[in-house]
């Protein structure tokens, strides 16, 4: 695709529903509304993006940096829609982002000197077999005193006893003033992930691995759908260096697998699921929560956020004529 393709006849680049700049269905459009698409979803979380980060997480169409480069620089159409400040784009009415987004990088960077040492501790913890971060942080989108949100994949059987450890690490974050949050802790077993949506792929592809690249590749695999959702994704966008605990560590972390993985572990992992069960079980039957509480997987989202925004995206798409004819 380049520039020349993008001059197209006057109905063509532009037509008005609504009040709402309407893009009409011509040859060579989806990578402009593509990029529509991936700003309307960005900006439900306040959060302008740079080209780079638009092709990146393009939406459900593969498309270059280079592509994206030269359809925002030509594009008549995508131009009522969006704008450019300082680098990043937002939509019109949203430039403010652009200085927030500033903002919120710095306070990011102090967080993510705290959130390596919590992450790299976790994998000192028995039967953790991958530690991420996720959420706001791994976006470089927190504000000052954010959660750091982790993201746990323990040995199989060992999904609560591994979270329960985890949860002294919690305190230890803070006596630094940082709020650990290991509200998804799953089993090697269920690499799988639900559901299907726009959302739970973002999160996953703007994961960001500390310990266990390994079992995050596996991840990955586990879990082909999400290439069909945001299909330049294919490597987190922001990437750490994998850590890799030292020999005193992982001998230490032997012997305290080696202790819990016989009738001690398994009494203790009962123990702890069915405490933990009672205590969330109230909390679990509220609305707008994405909760899943059982012998694989651990996962506390009592107030979750995956069905509001994908209700609004939803909302925000059809707003700007973007949902194909008949999937209303």
């Amino acid at each position: 695709m380049n520039q020349v393709s993008h001059a197209r006849s006057a109905d063509c680049q532009n037509r008005i529903a609504g009040g709402v700049a309407q893009l009409p269905d011509c040859e060579g459009e989806d990578t402009e509304r593509a990029i529509l698409k991936t700003v309307l979803y960005s900006s439900l979380f306040d959060y302008a993006l740079t080209p780079d980060e638009i092709a990146h997480y393009l939406v459900e169409t593969v498309s270059s940096e280079d592509e994206v480069r030269s359809v925002l620089a030509a594009s008549e159409w995508l131009d009522g829609q969006i704008a450019r400040v300082d680098g990043h784009v937002t939509l019109r009415g949203r430039e403010d982002l652009a200085s927030q987004r500033r903002e919120r990088a710095r306070a990011s960077r102090r967080l993510w000197r705290k959130a390596r040492f919590l992450a790299r501790a976790l994998s000192w913890l028995p039967f953790v077999r991958m530690a991420a971060v996720t959420g706001a942080l791994a976006m470089e989108n927190s504000a000052e005193h954010d959660d750091v949100d982790v993201f746990l994949v323990t040995a199989p059987g060992r999904v609560w006893l591994t979270r329960a450890l985890a949860i002294a690490l919690v305190y230890m974050g803070k006596l630094a003033r940082t709020t650990l949050c290991p509200n998804y802790v799953v089993s090697q077993e269920v690499l799988s992930i639900e559901p299907r949506t726009v959302y739970v792929a973002h999160e996953f592809v703007q994961m960001v691995p500390i310990y266990g690249f390994a079992m995050y590749r596996r991840m990955r695999a586990a879990n082909p759908w999400i290439r069909d959702l945001l299909p330049n994704a294919d490597q987190p966008l922001h990437q750490e260096p994998e850590y890799h605990p030292g020999p005193v560590v992982r001998a230490v972390k032997r012997v305290m697998e080696w202790a819990l993985s016989g009738e001690l572990g398994d009494r203790l992992e009962r123990w702890e699921m069915r405490r933990k069960i009672r205590r969330f079980s109230p909390m679990a039957g509220q609305a707008y929560n994405s909760v899943v509480l059982d012998r694989t997987q651990v996962k506390g989202h009592f107030n979750d956020h995956g069905t509001r925004i994908s209700r609004q995206y939803e909302a925000r798409l059809e707003e700007y004529g973007l949902v194909p004819p008949g999937a209303a």
